[in-house]
């Protein structure tokens, strides 16, 4: 298959609209974090679930501009996305082991499995297929890679979200809020 016959063009609008949403959430990430990290908010434990976040928008970030490079062949394309999808698998399963050692501070639940240690595994999982199936079929492998970004996207939308909902109830002035007793109420005049 030639360089002209590979057909990167179709995609490069979907990867620029992808990259960007991606790029542009990982700073908002941060800085919820700075905002949270003033706040004064138990950082214990975040590790496992603020770093796989950025990860994961990196990740869209990134395969949106392997997939922009000029001169991608099928062969190119198979070895960034196969180096992709095997990294990203590595890195989650050291996030699942993370999450099981969170300590006594938090104990995840099951959507944070869900969301932190299945999902992200499940698309990187396909990311590595994609790219060894790319030398041969281009066009399933350009697909898969594209609901792959989409996944981890939203992943880390949700993921974003989660923590951010997360902060705010563990802020101290939540927490206060959360220990104070009722206001006693007044019986209403005769």
């Amino acid at each position: 298959m030639t360089n002209a016959s590979l057909p990167l063009d179709a995609w490069s609008n979907f990867y620029v609209i992808v990259g960007s949403a991606a790029g542009g959430l990982t700073g908002l990430t941060f800085v919820v974090i700075a905002l949270v990290a003033e706040a004064h908010v138990r950082l214990s434990g975040l590790r496992a679930f603020v770093s796989p976040t950025v990860v994961h928008f990196c990740s869209v970030l990134g395969i949106a501009a392997l997939l922009n490079v000029p001169g991608q062949t099928p062969a190119s394309m198979g070895l960034c996305l196969g180096a992709s999808g095997l990294l990203g698998v590595l890195y989650s399963v050291g996030t699942t082991v993370q999450m099981l050692r969170t300590g006594p501070s938090y104990k995840p639940v099951a959507e944070d499995w869900i969301w932190n240690a299945i999902l992200p595994t499940l698309s990187y999982l396909i990311l590595l297929i994609a790219g060894t199936v790319a030398p041969r079929h281009v066009p399933g492998a350009l697909y898969a890679t594209a609901a792959v970004s989409l996944l981890l996207l939203l992943i880390g939308i949700h993921n974003a979200w989660d923590i951010a909902v997360w902060f705010t109830a563990e802020s101290p002035t939540a927490k206060a809020r959360a220990e104070k007793p009722p206001a006693p109420t007044q019986p209403p005049a005769p």
